[in-house]
């Protein structure tokens, strides 16, 4: 008998061919995904854009790539296999199919079979997508930044043929439905007018949610943007925002979406020509109307809202159908009050106010907590007017985001509650110089300020005095509320002086407190306590001795001195005998700082000589970032001491 070969193992025992497993299994390029779904690029484009599914990088392209190295965009062959059952895809192939039909039938001269198919034109809706990317409502808050900065740009640019007219009324049309609730529920924060725009910042049901408007200059649309993706993200934000302000209406008990007033949105009213309606009050409409009561009005006058009589009408018989009929008595003084507005039209037509604020403003908040009423009521109980130089749009919608009443002039547009000599009017909002005899036309008293003072008083959460805010004069530096000086100051950046100096002046009021507490505390050590407490109660003082041509700090050891009760006298021998100290201990700190620096380069060397060659190369780039960062915060310092230095000796000259 001859030898038998031993058996064969076959590749199916543990051996797997190639491009079956791993990452040629798991991912897969564009191409093969276009062929894969039978469409076109545009078209799996829009998908990839309504699903939520981008380009993946594999760790090894080659791999993922069954071996060629040929450059290729790689998606998770999961994320196109769902694809496959996606509605959407399908209208997009009848969609296909119609465009074919629709060219035949044109190109044969048969318009009323094309008249048929238009009215046949299959049509797709994005609700499952949303339901299906934005499983709660919390979801949907967190991806609003991005869909309102979308909307509000959308809105500004002009109508062309690549953007409809429709689009662009219905963006503007969703970006004053959210500044309606956003003014309605006092959810704005931050605000800042930066180079690109203007930042706002609101909160709401716990989310921050920041988007950018840009300036009411007019827009020019760049020719090499592809206006088809931006188009179709367009599409999704607004079904997102559909439903997420569905959501946020309803839950203040207001009808979405709001009526439009057509005469006053034509005469240019913004904002103020949407009409908020409560779910309960039966059609009743709150809207901000002008004042009637004659030109100037009284101060204590409610602005007036529209009321429907059929709707009062139908109130009035469901109350006396429940058997709540008033009395005789009642009903004569009923009547007499029908003609112009029942008491029980006012009960309806008004939402629940907090205390100490007006009932008559439809922006009134009913959903802050307590704790936030100072902040969000800041401009409560004064009356603005805006000038016809000014944008309205941003300051109507800010000033009112904190209870602020707002007037304009009427080249801004109609719907002004009252004129520019009303009495009541507090702040005057101007952008131009302006002459002395322009301030004492005007009845009553009232502060000429320019728009900045706004922003940083709501930046702040205080007023401000309007002395530096006056018309004409120079304005102080509009910081960012965005930005965390500690954490700047942490990693070597650049803080302005004006933010170190009100840092200096809130932690000299925590320093006071702390103090008035350990006032009972005995001393122990006379020299080491007193200098601790110096320290502790004068960081002003310490701070202008260590820079004494900062004029800034200067002025706020003044204000820590004036609090304290040192007269001026004392507070200049102080004064002086700080910077005398400082002036000392400067070369030994110097010196120290270098030793410091010089010590911490060599354990940097020690550290790298320990480190990989990867390791290292990454420790480079993070050395040299910090070291460029430090450059830009010593240049920048620099430059402040160079222009502060010429502003003194500009004050000499014009002194002499």
């Amino acid at each position: 008998m001859g030898k038998t070969n031993p058996p064969r193992k076959s590749h199916h025992n543990g051996m797997k061919k190639k491009g079956e497993a791993g990452a040629s299994k798991n991912y897969i390029t564009r191409n093969q995904a276009i062929k894969k779904l039978q469409c076109t690029l545009g078209d799996f484009r829009r998908l990839c854009i309504l699903k939520g599914i981008y380009p993946r990088e594999p760790k090894n392209r080659k791999k993922a790539n069954k071996g060629s190295s040929a450059p290729a965009s790689f998606y998770y062959a999961k994320d196109i296999q769902y694809l496959l059952h996606e509605p959407v895809l399908h209208k997009l192939r009848e969609h296909k199919a119609f465009a074919k039909k629709l060219s035949k039938a044109v190109g044969r001269g048969e318009y009323g079979l094309a008249k048929n198919l238009e009215e046949q034109k299959p049509t797709y809706r994005l609700d499952h997508i949303i339901k299906e990317r934005y499983p709660t409502f919390v979801d949907s808050l967190r991806d609003l930044d991005d869909a309102l900065s979308l909307i509000v740009l959308f809105a500004a640019l002009p109508a062309t043929s690549t953007i409809p007219a429709s689009v662009i009324a219905n963006c503007a049309r969703l970006a004053a439905e959210w500044q309606l609730y956003v003014m309605r529920t006092r959810s704005l924060r931050k605000v800042f007018l930066s180079i690109k725009g203007i930042y706002f910042q609101a909160e709401v049901h716990g989310q921050t949610i920041t988007w950018l408007v840009p300036y009411q200059f007019t827009q020019t649309i760049p020719s090499d943007l592809d206006y088809r993706i931006m188009l179709t993200f367009l599409e999704l934000y607004q079904t997102l925002l559909g439903f997420v302000f569905y959501r946020l209406y309803t839950d203040i008990n207001l009808i979405y979406p709001p009526k439009l007033d057509q005469v006053l949105d034509e005469n240019g009213a913004g904002i103020g020509a949407l009409l908020l309606e409560e779910a309960g009050a039966k059609g009743l409409v709150v809207q901000e109307m002008p004042e009637a009561g004659g030109e100037h009005g009284d101060a204590e006058t409610k602005e007036k809202k529209r009321v429907y009589a059929k709707d009062v009408r139908k109130q009035i018989h469901e109350i006396e159908k429940a058997g709540a009929a008033p009395a005789a008595d009642e009903r004569d003084e009923s009547d007499a009050v029908a003609p112009t507005q029942t008491d029980a039209a006012i009960e309806l037509d008004v939402f629940p106010t907090p205390a100490g604020t007006d009932s008559s403003d439809p922006t009134t908040s009913v959903t802050q907590p307590s704790s936030l009423t100072a902040a969000t009521d800041l401009f409560a109980p004064y009356f603005f007017y805006i000038s016809r130089e000014v944008t309205r749009p941003t300051l109507e919608f800010v000033i009112r985001s904190f209870g602020g009443r707002v007037g304009w002039d009427a080249v801004l547009g109609a719907g002004s509650p009252y004129k520019e000599d009303d009495p009541r009017i507090t702040h005057h909002v101007l952008d131009r110089p302006v002459l002395p005899e322009t301030f004492a036309s005007h009845p009553g008293k009232r502060a000429y300020i320019q728009p900045q003072w706004v922003i940083d008083c709501i930046n702040r959460k205080v007023l401000l005095p309007t002395d530096e805010y006056k018309p004409g004069s120079v304005l102080p530096p509009h910081l960012s509320p965005f930005v965390d000086e500690d954490e700047v100051r942490e990693r070597g950046g650049y803080v302005p002086a004006e933010a170190s100096a009100a840092l200096e002046a809130a932690a000299m009021e925590e320093d006071d407190d702390e103090d008035e507490d350990d006032d009972e505390e005995e001393e122990e050590g006379e020299d080491a306590e007193m200098d601790e407490e110096v320290e502790e109660q004068t960081p002003a003082l310490l701070a202008a001795a260590a820079d004494p041509s900062n004029e800034t700090l200067r002025h706020a050891a003044e204000l820590e001195a004036e609090a304290q009760g040192v007269a001026p006298a004392q507070f200049e021998a102080r004064l002086a005998a700080e910077t005398k100290k400082a002036a000392k201990q400067a070369p030994a700190k110097k010196q120290a700082a270098q030793a410091g620096k010089r010590q911490r380069s060599e354990q940097d060397e020690i550290k790298a000589s320990m480190m990989t060659n990867s390791q290292r190369r990454l420790y480079k780039k993070m050395t040299y970032s910090q070291d460029r960062r430090d450059e830009e915060t010593a240049k920048l310092q620099q430059r402040k001491k160079d222009l502060e230095k010429r502003k003194r000796q500009e004050a000499k000259k014009a002194t002499k």
